[in-house]
């Protein structure tokens, strides 16, 4: 009886290494088995969580699991992005992060992981420009006559952000730096009242996301002068980008992106990429993204890894130039 008992172990043991040996693309056939938890780094109601939301009911019928939207708000989403880090790399945790992500890899001096290192790159979901905007009170109609006149005034203008080390603070300051202007930062705790104070003229300029100000723009109350995109918007086709006027090669854009933690298989990753690029087909969400000012952005894996690096790179001297510090 002991023997057969210790051949039916050998039997066992047998089969599940067998079952570990198999290969990558059975893993991608069998994920997922359970709900997939997607973090969002950032509270209810924002941008992210929107997007969460938007993608996870068209991924449901495709994965054939319920996904389960988890948010993890806190110290500008790095609490979500450590459990996402921390987490067992095999597929069932994922989370949603946005270029902030790439900027504070060198606005805090001490993070709980590496972001570099600690995670799995997946697949772009969305990406959307700022618009440099000034109060119709300032007498400039374009870029260059704007940067003309902040280096010709004695007092000099300000403009307003949603806080320091965020991409609307420091794609300002990329661009101070690269044309010589003088222009003194007022930080604010969101968008909504740095935008208000842009509206009531206690701040005379911002870069801010297309959505939050286009309404505005189109009534007349704020006065665009260029894009922070690579190419022209479409929803603002006639406002020229800052590249092709003033600084050449300058692009601050917003994007957006689901991400693992290390180690994730790369069969799984390359099924995350391939769903998610296939529900952003659909123009019933292309119009929703449109919405919010964003447009679909498609990368393999292995070429939004490289993007998401090379991002951490180019916000790092943006930190370093502006001498960003926490809020």
């Amino acid at each position: 009886m002991k023997g057969l008992i210790r051949q039916a172990g050998m039997v066992f043991g047998i089969a599940l290494g067998g079952a570990s040996l198999a290969p990558p693309s059975a893993w991608a056939q069998a994920w997922p088995v359970k709900p997939v938890r997607v973090i969002a780094p950032y509270a209810a109601g924002g941008p992210i969580d929107g997007l969460a939301r938007m993608i996870s009911p068209r991924l449901t019928p495709i994965w054939g699991q319920q996904i389960v939207i988890e948010n993890r708000a806190g110290a500008n989403s790095i609490i979500g992005s450590e459990a996402t880090a921390k987490a067992t790399p095999d597929g069932y945790t994922l989370m949603i992060n946005t270029t902030a992500f790439t900027v504070n890899a060198s606005l805090y001096p001490k993070l709980p992981y590496d972001t570099a290192r600690d995670f799995s790159a997946m697949v772009p979901i969305a990406i959307g420009p700022g618009v440099l905007v000034i109060h119709p009170s300032i007498p400039a109609k374009s870029i260059q006559e704007f940067i003309s006149l902040a280096k010709s005034r004695s007092e000099k203008l300000s403009y307003a952000s949603s806080g320091s080390g965020t991409t609307g603070h420091l794609s300002i300051e990329l661009l101070k730096t690269r044309l010589g202007i003088e222009l003194v930062h007022v930080p604010y705790k969101g968008a909504a009242p740095a935008i208000t104070d842009l509206l009531g003229g206690q701040v005379q300029v911002a870069s801010s996301n297309i959505s939050a100000v286009l309404g505005h723009i189109k009534s007349g109350r704020l006065r665009p002068l260029a894009v922070t995109s690579k190419q022209r918007w479409h929803s603002l086709p006639e406002l020229p980008t800052i590249a092709e006027t003033v600084v050449p090669g300058y692009e601050a854009s917003n994007w957006y992106g689901v991400f693992g933690p290390a180690g994730v298989p790369a069969a799984i990753v390359n099924k995350v990429n391939a769903d998610v690029a296939r529900v952003t087909q659909s123009q019933d969400l292309r119009d929703q993204l449109d919405a919010l000012g964003v447009d679909v952005l498609r990368m393999t894996p292995e070429e939004f890894t490289a993007y998401f690096r090379s991002e951490i790179t180019r916000w790092a001297e943006a930190v370093r130039i502006s001498g960003a510090r926490p809020d």
